[in-house]
């Protein structure tokens, strides 16, 4: 089995070799757009499968892994921030609440597709403005969703609780991911 990961995020490719599996880092070009009445909890297997769909055909001994997470609070999913004062503002409205973090997967072969989902919710201490300037201008949250990643500073000093898997809100539900792969290579 030859497993390629279609993800730039350093996170995931940590994640995936610490769960013992040996891949090639794949890029796709996709477009990724959510239809505008889709459910939030449904938002990031969509975005996964989209980014599967948009990748060539699979040979016979190919597997292909894509994931997507969407920070949702409040009934809207916050992105990745445009800049340095919508980070500002999405961390100000998770300070001292509860979100959820939704991170969908998405395994493909030749022959079959295998799309999952997990959320887990997060529970932020309050954060000052200064707290939020110190990490944005040290950590440079422009590449997560939600304006923040748990393994980070603000995960570190600010959530108070989360449910669920760490590593989902890290990006990548490592157990779903395991669980699906050993499948596949037992067949």
């Amino acid at each position: 089995m030859k497993l390629l990961l279609a993800s730039q995020s350093p996170r995931r490719k940590e994640l995936l070799s610490s769960l013992g599996f040996e891949f090639e880092v794949v890029k796709i070009d996709c477009e990724e757009l959510l239809p505008e009445n889709i459910k939030i909890e449904q938002a990031a297997a969509y975005l996964s499968e989209l980014k599967a769909d948009a990748f060539r055909n699979l040979a016979a001994n190919e597997v292909l892994l894509t994931a997507d997470t969407v920070v949702a609070f409040d009934q809207k999913i916050l992105g990745k921030p445009k800049d340095d004062s919508d980070a500002q503002h999405m961390l100000r409205s998770l300070s001292g609440r509860i979100h959820q973090v939704y991170t969908g997967i998405t395994i493909k072969t030749a022959d079959k597709t295998f799309t999952e989902t997990d959320v887990a919710d997060v529970t932020f201490d309050e954060i000052s403005d200064d707290e939020i300037q110190y990490y944005i201008q040290n950590y440079k949250p422009f590449d997560k969703a939600g304006s923040y990643g748990i393994q980070e500073w603000l995960g570190m000093a600010k959530i108070k609780s989360l449910t669920g898997s760490f590593y989902t809100i890290m990006g990548l539900p490592t157990h779903l991911v395991y669980k699906i792969l050993k499948e596949i290579s037992a067949v």
